[in-house]
C-alpha cells in the first residue's frame, strides 16, 4: 500500500512527506470552518447538522439508530444528542424509541427537516465544488476519493458513511 520505508517511520518528516502532510493538515483546518460559514449564513446549520440531516434523507424511511448515525458522523453519543435537541427544537429531526429493540433510539427526519435538505443543499454543494471538486481534474478527483478511502482504514477499520450509489453530491 506504501512506498514508503517502514524504518523511517519514526523519522522526522521532511521533504515530499512533508509537503504532503503540511498540504492535507491545512486542508484539515481550513475546510471544516469554510464550509461551516456557508451553512450558518445560507441555512443556520452547521457542517455537523447538516450532515446529520443529510444522512437521515438519504436512509431508508429517513430513519437511522442515533448509534449508527454516531457512527456515521465520527461523533460520541453526547455530542450527537446535543444536536439532535437542537435539530428537535427547530422540528427538523424527532427521536423515538426503536420498537424492534427499546434500548436503541432512533433518529428520524421530519418533513420540515427534509425541506430543511433540500433548500441547504444546493449552496453546499455549491460550495463544496468551488472549494474543492472544481479545483480537480476527473482523475484528481477519483484519486482523492481513494486517497480519502486509504487514509479512513487506516484510521479505523469499520466502514463510514457512503451515499447511495445514485445519490447526488
Amino acid at each position: 500500500m506504501s512506498d514508503h520505508n517502514p524504518a523511517a517511520s519514526t523519522a522526522p518528516l521532511a521533504g515530499e512527506d512533508l509537503e504532503a502532510w503540511a498540504a492535507l493538515a491545512t486542508v484539515l483546518e481550513w475546510l471544516p470552518p469554510a464550509l461551516d460559514s456557508q451553512l450558518q449564513r445560507d441555512a443556520e446549520l452547521t457542517h455537523f447538522e447538516y450532515g446529520v440531516l443529510y444522512a437521515l434523507a438519504e436512509s431508508p424511511e429517513s430513519t437511522l439508530r442515533m448509534s449508527v448515525l454516531a457512527g456515521y458522523a465520527n461523533s460520541t453519543l453526547s455530542r450527537l444528542s446535543r444536536a439532535a435537541t437542537r435539530l428537535e427544537s427547530r422540528g427538523w429531526l424527532r427521536r423515538t424509541p426503536d420498537p424492534a429493540d427499546g434500548r436503541y433510539t432512533l433518529a428520524i427526519l421530519t418533513e420540515s427537516g427534509a425541506e430543511k435538505v433540500r433548500q441547504a443543499s444546493p449552496g453546499h454543494v455549491q460550495v463544496v465544488r468551488r472549494l474543492v471538486l472544481d479545483r480537480l481534474t476527473a482523475s484528481q478527483t477519483r484519486q482523492l476519493r481513494e486517497i480519502g478511502h486509504r487514509i479512513m482504514q487506516g484510521i479505523r477499520e469499520e466502514e463510514g458513511w457512503a451515499p447511495a450509489t445514485d445519490a447526488r453530491p
